[in-house]
C-alpha cells in the first residue's frame, strides 16, 4: 500500500472539516472547526472569508497534531466548498469585503428584475440549470456589488467562490472548476463553458469570472506562508476540487446513471446523477455540472434543514443543552431521545422548515417557517419531533420531481450528512419517502470523500473514480413501516396546505 496521503477539506455552511485519507480512500483522522453566519439585514446571509481560512488552518493543525508521522507523506490537498460564493479580489489579490454573501443570500432581487427585463428567465434557466431563486446565484450578487457598492466594485479584478478563495490562499493562483462555475449564473451546461451572450447581457467584463479547469487539475503547490501555517512541505500539490453538491454526489457513490442520495446538513437536497441535466422550467430542479466529466447532478432542496433543527435547539431546548453539558453528551442525541416520546404526527403539530426562505419548488421565495396547530397540551417532545417530520415531509413533497427521470432507482435512498446519525430521523424519512433508507459507513464523510477522490485521481493515486464503490457498505437499512406510511399519507394534505398558506403569508409580509 502506498504511504501517500490526501488532505481533504469540506468547507461547508457551518464550518470546515479537515480529513486525512490514505491512498485507498480510508479516512484516518478528521477535525471540524465551525464559523458563524451573520444576518445583518433581512435576506442578507454573510460569512467572513478570513474565518474560512482560520477554520481550514486550525482544523488541519488539529488533524496533523494527532498524525505527526504522516506530515511528510501528504501528497495533495483537495477541497469541496459551499456553492454560489462571491468573494471580490483586487488586482493584487486583496480581499475587498470583510464579509461576503453566501449561497442563501437573496439581497439582489432588484438586480434579478433588471436582468430579466432584457433576458427571458425561462431560457436562462434552461441554459444554466440554475433552479434556486435567481437572487442566490453569483451573477446577481456581483450586479448587487456594482449597483450598491460602486467604489468597491471599481477595484474588483475577479470574483471567486468559497473553495477557490482557499485555493488562492494556498497557492496564489486563481481559477475555478466546471462544477463551481455552473452556479455562476452565466454558465452553459451543455457547452461546459461560460456563456458569452449572458456575460454581455450582464454588462460585466469577462475577466471578472475565473478561468475554468477540471476538478482534478493541480492548480499549484503551497505558497511559503501557507506551508508554514500548515507545517507542510511546499511541494504539496493543491487540486482544484469542486462544489459541495457535486463532491458529495461523488462521495455518496453517484458515479453512474440514476444514482440517488439525500444530503441532510444545514440545508438538504435530494440529487440524482445523470448524463443529461434534468431540467423543468416550471418546477426548476437545480443542476450543477458533476465533478465527473460529462455528467450532471440534478436536485431538489430545502434551504433550512439542520439549521432549522439548530434553531429549535438554540431557542427551545435550553434545558437539553444544559443537561448535555452536565453529562458530556451531544445535545442532538438528547433531542432525539426526547422526540421519540412523541407519537407519529407529533400530536397534529406541524412544522414548515422554510426559515431561510423558499427554493424554486416552493410557491414563493419569500415563504417563511412556522409551527402550526399548536395547542396548550403540546410539549417539548412534540415540538422537536414536528421539526424532524416537517423537514422530511418538505423533502418528500419535492422528491416526485425527480422520480421516473434519468433512470432513477426509486426503491432506496442513501442518506449522508450530519442528520444521518439519527436512527429516529432515518426511520421518519423511510416512512415519508416510502423507500428503504440506507446508512452507509461513509455517512457524514461524503463531501470529504468526494474531495479526497478528486485529489487521488488528480495526483495519480487512482486511475478513475470506481474505487468509491468499494468504500461503501451498508450499516443500517430502514424500511418503511406500513402503519407509519399510512399516517404520513394522511398528514400530507395538511402539510401541503401549510406550505401554501406560509407562501401566501410570506408574500404579504415581504411587501410590508
Amino acid at each position: 500500500m502506498s504511504s501517500k496521503k490526501i488532505l481533504a477539506f469540506d468547507l461547508g455552511t457551518g464550518g470546515n472539516k479537515a480529513s486525512l485519507f490514505d491512498a485507498d480512500g480510508i479516512c484516518l483522522e478528521s477535525s471540524f472547526v465551525p464559523y458563524d453566519t451573520v444576518y445583518p439585514r433581512s435576506a442578507w446571509h454573510e460569512q467572513r472569508p478570513e474565518d474560512w481560512w482560520k477554520a481550514v488552518v486550525q482544523s488541519t493543525q488539529k488533524v496533523l497534531s494527532r498524525r505527526r508521522g504522516e506530515v511528510g507523506n501528504i501528497e495533495c490537498i483537495s477541497i469541496s466548498g459551499h456553492s454560489l460564493g462571491a468573494v471580490p479580489l483586487d488586482a493584487r489579490g486583496k480581499l475587498l469585503r470583510e464579509s461576503t454573501p453566501i449561497w442563501s443570500d437573496t439581497r439582489s432581487e432588484d438586480e434579478v428584475k433588471e436582468f430579466f427585463r432584457i433576458r427571458d428567465e425561462r431560457s436562462w434557466y434552461m441554459r444554466t440549470g440554475n433552479g434556486f431563486p435567481p437572487a442566490c446565484y453569483t451573477l446577481f450578487k456581483i450586479l448587487w456589488y456594482r449597483n450598491n457598492e460602486p467604489e468597491m466594485f471599481r477595484r474588483v479584478a475577479q470574483i471567486i467562490g468559497t473553495k477557490d478563495y482557499i485555493n488562492y490562499r494556498l497557492t496564489g493562483n486563481i481559477c475555478t472548476d466546471y462544477s463551481y462555475a455552473s452556479g455562476s449564473g452565466v454558465y452553459d451546461l451543455q457547452s461546459w463553458e461560460y456563456d458569452a451572450d449572458l456575460i454581455e447581457a450582464s454588462g460585466l467584463p469577462r475577466r471578472i469570472f475565473p478561468d475554468l479547469v477540471p476538478s482534478t487539475q493541480v492548480v499549484g503547490e503551497l505558497r511559503p506562508e501557507a506551508a508554514r501555517e500548515f507545517g507542510l512541505s511546499r511541494n504539496v500539490k493543491v487540486i482544484s476540487g469542486g462544489v459541495d453538491n457535486s463532491c458529495m454526489a461523488l462521495g455518496a457513490g453517484n458515479i453512474a446513471e440514476g444514482r440517488l442520495y439525500t444530503s441532510l446538513g444545514s440545508s438538504a437536497w435530494i440529487a440524482v446523477s445523470t448524463k443529461e441535466p434534468i431540467l423543468d422550467p416550471e418546477q426548476r430542479p437545480f443542476v450543477f455540472a458533476h465533478v465527473i466529466p460529462e455528467m450532471f447532478t440534478s436536485a431538489v432542496s430545502i434551504f433550512a434543514a439542520g439549521s432549522s433543527l439548530k434553531w429549535v435547539q438554540n431557542n427551545l431546548c435550553a434545558n437539553l443543552i444544559a443537561q448535555a453539558e452536565e453529562q458530556g453528551r451531544d445535545p442532538y442525541d438528547l433531542m432525539m431521545q426526547v422526540a421519540a416520546c412523541s407519537p407519529i404526527g407529533s400530536r397534529n403539530l406541524m412544522f414548515n422548515p422554510s426559515l431561510a426562505g423558499g427554493t424554486s419548488q416552493e410557491e414563493s421565495p419569500h415563504i417563511r417557517g412556522a409551527f402550526a396547530g399548536l395547542e396548550l397540551g403540546h410539549r417539548q417532545e412534540d415540538v422537536i419531533r414536528a421539526c424532524l417530520e416537517g423537514i422530511a415531509l418538505n423533502l418528500g413533497a419535492v422528491i416526485d420531481l425527480l422520480k421516473g427521470r434519468g433512470g432513477m432507482d426509486a426503491s432506496e435512498m442513501i442518506m449522508v450528512g450530519g442528520g444521518s446519525k439519527s436512527p429516529l430521523w432515518l426511520q421518519i424519512f423511510a416512512d415519508v419517502y416510502e423507500m428503504d433508507v440506507l446508512k452507509t459507513n461513509v455517512d457524514q464523510d461524503a463531501g470529504s470523500l468526494g474531495a479526497a477522490a478528486l485529489g487521488a485521481v488528480g495526483c495519480g493515486l487512482w486511475r478513475d473514480f470506481h474505487r468509491i464503490e468499494e468504500l461503501h457498505w451498508v450499516q443500517e437499512r430502514y424500511r418503511p413501516i406500513p402503519e407509519h406510511v399510512t399516517r404520513y399519507r394522511i398528514l400530507r394534505p395538511a402539510f401541503e396546505a401549510l406550505r401554501i398558506s406560509q407562501a401566501n403569508l410570506g408574500e404579504m409580509l415581504h411587501t410590508m
